[in-house]
């Protein structure tokens, strides 16, 4: 990640809100950023060699039920460079607040949905060994554009 511009990440940030969400238009000035959103950075690492699978249940499932339950996508990446490259995920979501986050999450958790999308991405073997989780506020001089 060391070689992302920032501004790459914050325009993806200050794109389109859903329901719920704090926009820019809803701030007095322009240059203020969102503000109220809480941004969560989540980095998955990988079994070994199963980091297409993951890539593909994301692709084609899990994003989409991340919008269903509230958990705004806001930037996915996987690392260029030794030793993370092949084998990690990093991605941004985003909420409207901690609490909101953590219902958005059990939700997804418990969604059936999900559970069989899980279930049969798993069928020959766990394909995530763990996952590492922050929240994050934007601080007040953060860029939007």
């Amino acid at each position: 990640m060391q070689s992302l511009p920032a501004f790459t990440l914050l325009s993806k940030v200050a794109s389109a809100q859903p329901h719920g969400y704090e926009t820019l238009e809803d701030n007095k000035s322009a240059s203020k950023p969102l503000q109220n959103s809480v941004y969560e950075l989540r980095i998955y690492h990988a079994v070994e060699g199963k980091l297409p699978e993951l890539l593909a249940r994301f692709r084609d499932h899990t994003t989409k039920l991340f919008e269903k339950h509230g958990i705004r996508n806001v930037a996915y990446w996987t690392p260029m460079d030794d030793p993370q490259k092949g084998k990690t995920l990093i991605y941004i979501v985003a909420h409207p607040s901690r609490e909101a986050a953590a219902k958005n999450w059990q939700a997804f958790r418990e969604d059936p949905e999900w559970v069989a999308v899980r279930d049969k991405s798993e069928a020959n073997g766990k394909i995530v060994e763990s996952v590492d989780s922050t929240y994050m506020a934007l601080t007040d001089f953060s860029s939007t554009v």
